[in-house]
């Protein structure tokens, strides 16, 4: 009777030993800690509300999580939430090589030119999705690239992505006067809207502060703009690294993470699923090709084609549609590179024929 009671205690030690170890090893989603609030710049408050508006803004909306930098500002002296009070804010969450951030750039900028001097501050929280988005010189190119003009900030180690509980590139948050969070809209699409919120949160922000300027503008497209019926579009993002792949590809030697592995060209191909040929390695990121030669199949449904992709200079990426060579792209430094641009949603076959040893594919993006 004694032994058996020594060896249930013994049992349950094991189980408790088990429990903490498994808690020790599990990632930490606590909340952030309350910021430190950064020095920023500093703007004119808005005139205090009253006890009962300032309620019943505390009743409905949430006060909007500071800033957390954990890099470079670019565009500006660093900024923060605090000390833009008297203003509108709008945070968008982005990354440079997310095609349905890029597809945003062109609404945000035509919002900065308008309404920056009436109160709007875009503040472009970079919270990269791949590695090499971590690099500053690369963030710096980017905005160069899509001549940005309004506050960039790195969010590398996505402190201000938690803060904010976000978990959607890109995402918008528009921040009243007063530090509340009054909309936030998670993708691409609703511009019309959004501007019109930017409109009132303006028109309360003259109001209270006793200025005159017009902040009723036209909403229109800008130039440049895209839109995407993704009614239409058949296949979701694909991702090539373990860390984010959702599905198991398509060859029948399967993925093995770290490894490299050589894949024969497939018998048949079932859509919406990517196929390779050659011998790749599993990154966490990315697949990359090992052999001299590669190639990577995709029956798609989509108008538009999209990859992040990098290679060492001298690589190339020969496209093929519907077995019709339609161009040959020279693939060099990590970025998203279009490789289709259709007339037209439908049905169709894919094919990149790789040439160059250490070419990387992260993701398939479509449009």
């Amino acid at each position: 009777m004694k032994g058996k009671a020594i060896l249930l205690v013994i049992v349950i030690l094991g189980i408790i030993g088990a429990i903490a170890y498994i808690e020790s090893t599990k990632p930490d989603f606590s909340e952030e800690p309350a910021p430190v609030i950064v020095p920023g710049a500093t703007t004119p408050s808005a005139p205090a509300l009253d006890d009962m508006a300032l309620e019943e803004k505390r009743a409905n909306y949430l006060a909007a999580p500071e800033i957390i930098p954990t890099g470079e500002w670019l565009n500006t002296e660093p900024l923060s939430i605090a000390g833009l009070r008297g203003k509108v804010v709008l945070v968008d969450f982005w990354t440079y090589s997310c095609i349905n951030c890029i597809r945003t750039l062109p609404y945000l900028k035509d919002w900065h030119a308008k309404y920056a001097d009436a109160g709007l501050v875009i503040l472009g929280v970079h919270t990269p999705e791949f590695k090499f988005e971590q690099d500053i010189e690369n963030l710096k190119k980017a905005v160069a690239k899509y001549e940005i003009e309004y506050p960039v900030v790195q969010d590398n180690e996505y402190r201000t992505w938690r803060a904010y509980k976000n978990r959607f590139w890109p995402r918008k948050y528009l921040v009243d006067i007063d530090g509340f969070i009054r909309y936030d809209h998670i993708g691409e699409g609703a511009y019309a809207e959004t501007e019109q919120v930017i409109q009132e949160l303006l028109k309360e922000k003259v109001e209270r502060m006793g200025e005159t300027m017009d902040v009723q503008k036209p909403i229109t497209a800008p130039e440049g703009a895209q839109s995407v019926d993704y009614q239409k579009v058949g296949t979701p993002e694909l991702y090539f690294g373990y860390t984010f792949r959702r599905h198991d590809g398509g060859n029948t030697e399967g993925y093995a993470a770290e490894t490299a592995v050589t894949y024969a060209e497939p018998v048949e191909k079932a859509a919406n699923i990517p196929y390779v040929v050659g011998t790749w390695f599993n990154d966490r990121d990315f697949m990359r090709l090992e052999s001299a030669t590669g190639t990577v199949h995709l029956n798609y449904d989509a108008k538009t084609v999209n990859i992040v992709a990098g290679a060492e200079p001298g690589s190339t990426i020969e496209v093929y549609v519907d077995g019709t060579l339609t161009q040959t792209l020279a693939i060099d430094e990590e970025r998203l590179y279009e490789v289709i641009a259709g007339d037209a949603y439908g049905q169709h076959r894919l094919e990149l024929r790789i040439s160059g040893s250490g070419f990387r594919i992260y993701t398939f993006t479509f449009g």
